[in-house]
């Protein structure tokens, strides 16, 4: 069947041969949403209605007869999402409130307690995985990404399948914890944080909106403060730092140690948004969906620009079927130069690329990674593990969502079998890993030391081969060496009259600490680089 004419009978008809399950239990937690009298919800306005939630704990049935345990109470709902919102599966957002209308901070499936939830239903991402799999990398790279619960959803008595449970960017202590920015916040250093911006597209008015100076394609926006609640000196800041970031990357001295690049954006970061927007091969990455937050001066990073958190990702890892989305092969931040969209990515990404301290420390960071959260078997362990966890809920929800074996645009590959999309899901994570391995350009040696604020001095020669020296370790009783699991590869008693260290450990990244009087000091990290 032609896939156009299939994706139309996919989406305008599939209530009419989607099966009404008798559903009355599950091993995940259950959300019930009742309307007032059935109503619709929709994308225009929030409605104020009903949810109780059952939560019976990890290994224990949920019945939907059982009490509301984990929150009975009202909350504002309405549909969410951009091009996501053509699907039959819908996704909300959601606000719990008190009795009065009033925000009401709660502790959703063991989030940190909050108001402003999501319910995301994938249906493109057939693997259900895909998401949370970014966020759980992202997190354990040692970056905030949303918390999430998975869960099944049924609303006025309708089952809707299995639901990712998901914290809505803002500032928060437990989310993107920056500082705030008050009313009165308009000069000096209090000016100069507490901002969530972002690459996207346009949905609706462009309040809160500026175009690059380098490329009208590409667009910010203000994400928290709204718009609303933003001074104009306020907007005005915020606008002018990222086009002074700009101009400085199209300078001379974009690569300055001191006043170049690494004077407006904190670097790891980065490296690590970088990593995964081009380990998904997201289609829409860089453009779209592209968060970025700054703190105040004083504040977290001194007020550097920091990218991320990451965000929708269910198009990526090889699930779309557009602009070489699919390839494993080729580098996602030349998407203008492979399809020609109405929306554009930053030239950052490249120019970032033409400094040859930012490329060592992107290869060292990649490989670090590489020896750790992002090592295959470790990928490959948190999708089979996820896949077990959901074994009996996902068959639900493509019963419900009859769409195994069927094209939903934009899946590059149709599976016949659950099985078969997670093992596609799966190799192109190792193919398009391997590709990166290949290709990133780089070289990961002590140079990229030279400006760092770690204290390097203290282990030389750094990255090492099979040995190294230890500076003033006299009051130390002894060495250990930690991998990215937290594994104790190494153990050692110092000689005080020799501080030579030797080593048999395979190529990584590896962090040491001196241990004086039963105390741990962490020390430094260092990289184990054999020709």
């Amino acid at each position: 069947m032609n896939k156009f004419i299939l994706f139309l009978y996919i989406v305008l008809g599939i209530n009419t041969y989607t099966a009404q399950l008798n559903f009355t239990d599950s091993n995940l937690p259950i959300v019930l949403i009742n309307t007032p009298l059935g109503q619709d919800i929709v994308d225009e306005y929030r409605i104020v209605c009903d949810m109780g939630v059952i939560d019976n704990g990890f290994g224990n049935r949920n019945y939907i007869t059982d009490v509301f345990n984990n929150y009975n109470g009202k909350i504002a709902i309405e549909i969410r999402g951009s091009t996501s919102q053509q699907y039959p599966k819908k996704g909300y957002g959601f606000e719990t409130q008190d009795a009065f209308g009033l925000n009401n901070n709660v502790e959703l499936l063991g989030l940190p307690s909050e108001n402003d939830w999501i319910l995301n239903g994938p249906y493109p991402d057939k693997t259900l995985l895909r998401d949370v799999l970014t966020f759980d990398l992202s997190q354990k790279m040692g970056h905030y990404a949303s918390n999430w619960k998975f869960c099944e959803l049924m609303i006025n008595n309708q089952y809707l399948g299995v639901y990712i449970l998901m914290e809505r960017i803002k500032k928060d202590n437990d989310r993107v914890d920056i500082s705030n920015l008050d009313e009165d916040d308009l000069e000096g250093d209090s000016l100069t944080g507490g901002y969530i911006v972002k690459v996207d597209k346009l949905t609706g008015e462009n309040t809160g909106s500026w175009t690059s100076n380098y490329n009208a394609e590409v667009v910010f926006q203000v994400h928290d403060p709204e718009f609303d609640e933003l001074n104009p000196i306020q907007f005005n800041y915020i606008k002018n730092y990222l086009n002074s970031f700009e101009d400085n990357l199209n300078s001379l001295e974009f690569d300055d140690p001191i006043n170049g690049y690494s004077s407006f954006i904190e670097t790891e970061s980065f490296y690590d948004f970088f990593i995964l927007q081009e380990l998904g091969r997201t289609v829409d990455g860089y453009r779209s969906s592209a968060f970025l937050h700054k703190d105040k001066i004083g504040g977290k990073f001194d007020g550097k620009l920091v990218a991320g958190p990451m965000w929708d990702f269910n198009l990526s890892y090889g699930n779309a079927d557009y602009c070489d989305a699919m390839l494993t092969t080729g580098w996602q931040y030349n998407f203008d130069e492979i399809c020609d969209f109405t929306s554009s990515i930053p030239f950052w990404w490249e120019k970032l690329l033409a400094s040859s301290k930012y490329r060592n420390g992107l290869k060292c960071r990649w490989l670090e990674l590489r020896n750790g959260v992002l090592h295959t078997d470790s990928l490959h362990h948190f999708i089979d593990s996820m896949a077990n966890y959901l074994e009996e809920a996902r068959i639900r929800n493509f019963i419900q969502w009859p769409i195994i074996g069927v094209y939903v645009n934009w899946n590059a590959f149709v599976g016949n079998s659950y099985e078969e999309d997670l093992n596609y899901f799966k190799n192109y994570i190792t193919q398009r890993a391997l590709w990166i391995d290949n290709n990133l350009a780089g070289t990961c040696d002590a140079s990229i030391f030279e400006n760092s604020s770690e204290k390097t001095d203290l282990i030389f020669p750094n990255p090492i081969e099979n040995q190294f020296q230890l500076q003033n370790y006299q009051n130390y009783s002894s060495i250990n060496i930690i991998d990215l699991n937290g594994k104790t590869v190494f153990k050692q008693n110092l000689d005080k009259t020799n501080g030579n260290i030797k080593i048999e450990l395979p190529n990584g990244v590896y962090y040491v600490e001196l241990i004086k009087e039963n105390y741990a000091i962490p020390l430094q990290k260092i990289i184990v680089l054999k020709p």
